[in-house]
């Protein structure tokens, strides 16, 4: 089987965030820079910034590759992690609800988090980048398949 990816609509939603904060990084460095130290300072404070845009971008580009999840028979199965790569397996039986949460620029791009929860409190299984729908769907099949697991306990 083949870990399922969140939707591209995911990375569109962090390259705004990305965008909208590195534009407005360069406007108070720029701005800052050139009137405490003039045009050097000014084009010193855009270069620091652009270089805080190039490796954000690297750095948001992996994470977002990084994500997977995998419904298998008994468990679900979520990987992240860029630098250090995590591998969490919940299963079944032991979910106590799923939520679905969307923050503003998640709703914008018609995006949603779910986001397992255990007796385990280190427990963090939690699939972000889904579409309104999709995560909606899965909420209901591990929900579903949560009950009939822990009702043969």
């Amino acid at each position: 089987m083949q870990y399922r990816r969140p939707s591209p609509r995911m990375w569109l939603a962090r390259q705004t965030v990305l965008g909208l904060t590195s534009l407005l990084l360069l406007a108070i460095l720029g701005v800052s820079g050139a009137l405490l130290w003039g045009v050097p300072g000014g084009l010193a404070g855009i270069g620091v910034s652009l270089a805080f845009a190039v490796t954000s971008w690297l750095v948001e580009r992996g994470r977002y590759r990084s994500w997977g999840y995998l419904e298998r028979d008994e468990d679900l199965v979520v990987k992240r992690g860029l630098l250090f790569r995590r591998l969490t397996v919940v299963p079944f039986g032991r979910m106590q609800f799923v939520d679905v949460t969307a923050g503003p620029v998640d709703r914008l791009y018609d995006l949603a988090t779910v986001q397992l929860h255990t007796a385990a409190a280190a427990t963090d299984a939690r699939i972000p980048g889904l579409r309104s729908a999709d995560a909606a769907q899965l909420r209901d099949r591990l929900a579903t398949l949560g009950e009939a697991r822990t009702s043969g306990l």
